[in-house]
């Protein structure tokens, strides 16, 4: 029986590790040398460390600091819950790894053997934990993907508190309005034959057509908003973005001088995310969605979030000269697009090719509708706070599946406790983390014979 477990935890589809092997690979390299790293928050330090203001020790151990919570604490928890990996659990850990070899030739050939062996590790482990999980007394598994249930059902409604946020509380009103008509017109009328033309009516998403309508009218609000005009001076003036784009040219060009690495990045990502793979998800919710086979909807999470973070990913690009291994995640909707592995690899490359080449430009498109780059910046404090309400209720109803009655009890109790933490786990991540300690503590008082 050992011998049986043991041997089905190495039945990995070895087109899909090595795969995996080789973005791990390329994005430590990358972020060993310094030409793309995951975290934003560590992209503005690589240039103190290229031109000398900062060690390699201090920028290994920030890199460390900065990432490791998030592997443990978010990427591998929502990983779990699928199981389907979630890129940051890979991509931080490539970023750790990059920055803590040495920048040094074999420093370099170091970083892309330990980056695959980490992408395999990864993976395997992950695989490793699922089985353990399925051997136990209390087979808590199928509950846990519970926790992303409310996630499909919220995710639809934050163009309408994105609305509220920038343009006030009446607007965000009207959006929520137009959501919730569109979800309850599209569950009315269900599917589409085109007067019985289609041998197989076309499903309609409510959630889907509900996020789709929602987005359609936050970027009207977003267009509407133009920069103020420079008056009568035929010189019109220069916008921030405009001026970032001149002080930094030579970092723009260090990255549109690594283009082929980060371009062929691109295109590995692109069929990592595919649905026939379903081995990558960009975020918490594309990673639900992609496990209960909705691709088309996990598409257009992406495409959101991809938007979001044009304005983060690209201004912190031309400032530091520094990429990121997906680029604006524009890389995963090519995925998600199509279940054509050589078409999504062609789109991969093509996105991340047209993202680097025309990063100047878009940074200064940014200033003439400024309304879409604090648009961007609403996206993600919106999606941050939805995720952790959603996971939280998720959470719950999971933990209580498992445990009846008690599961509300350790959750609230677990997620409560953290806010007094001195150094808390990021709150979207307490209900994956809460429901797993459920799990196991479930089959603790099974064991001894309380419940």
């Amino acid at each position: 029986m050992e011998y049986e477990f043991f041997t089905r935890l190495m039945e990995i589809d070895p087109f899909k590790a090595g795969l995996l092997a080789i973005i791990g690979g390329i994005s430590t390299m990358m972020a060993n040398r310094g030409i793309a790293v995951f975290h934003d928050g560590l992209r503005p330090l690589i240039p103190e460390h290229l031109e000398g203001r900062m060690n390699r020790k201090t920028l290994a151990a920030t890199s460390f600091a900065l990432s490791f919570g998030l592997v443990i604490g978010f990427g591998i928890p929502f990983s779990l819950t699928a199981p389907i990996i979630l890129v940051h659990s890979l991509l931080l850990g490539t970023d750790v790894i990059g920055t803590w070899c040495a920048n040094s030739k074999k420093g370099f050939i170091l970083s892309g053997i330990l980056g695959a062996l980490y992408a395999v590790a990864l993976m395997t482990g992950l695989r490793s934990v699922v089985d353990i999980f399925a051997h136990l007394p209390v087979n808590f598994m199928s509950n846990l993907s519970k926790v992303g249930d409310p996630i499909v059902a919220c995710f639809a409604l934050f163009p309408a508190i994105v609305v509220a946020y920038q343009y006030g509380y009446g607007k965000g009103i009207w959006v929520l309005i137009a959501t919730l008509v569109g979800y309850v017109a599209t569950k009315a009328i269900g599917s589409l034959s085109f007067g019985g033309s289609l041998d197989k009516p076309v499903q309609l998403d409510p959630n889907g057509i509900a996020l789709l309508i929602s987005m359609i009218v936050m970027f009207y609000f977003a267009m509407k908003e133009r920069a103020p005009k420079a008056g009568d001076d035929p010189a019109p003036a220069k916008g921030a973005n405009e001026m970032l784009v001149g002080l930094f040219s030579t970092r723009i060009q260090r990255i549109q001088n690594n283009i082929w690495l980060l371009v062929l990045s691109g295109g590995l990502t692109a069929v990592a995310a595919s649905m026939s793979l379903s081995l990558l998800a960009e975020g918490p919710v594309s990673l639900q969605l992609m496990a209960q086979g909705e691709g088309a909807n996990a598409m257009l999470v992406a495409l959101a979030r991809a938007i979001s973070f044009v304005p983060l990913v690209g201004m912190t690009a031309i400032a530091t000269g520094v990429y990121s291994p997906v680029g604006m995640k524009f890389v995963f909707v090519a995925g998600l697009v199509t279940n054509n592995l050589w078409i999504a690899f062609i789109a991969g490359c093509v996105i991340m090719f047209v993202e680097i080449k025309l990063l100047a430009k878009i940074a200064i498109w940014l200033d003439k509708y400024p309304g879409v780059k604090a648009c961007g910046d609403h996206i993600r404090t919106v999606i941050t706070r939805m995720l952790e309400v959603a996971l939280l209720v998720g959470g719950m109803i999971a933990a209580n599946a498992i445990l009846p009655g008690m599961g509300f009890m350790v959750v609230a109790g677990i997620y409560l406790l953290n806010r007094t933490s001195k150094r808390p786990l990021v709150e979207m991540a307490i209900g994956p983390i809460a429901t797993i300690i459920v799990g196991i503590l479930a089959n603790i008082i099974h064991l001894i014979g309380i419940g």
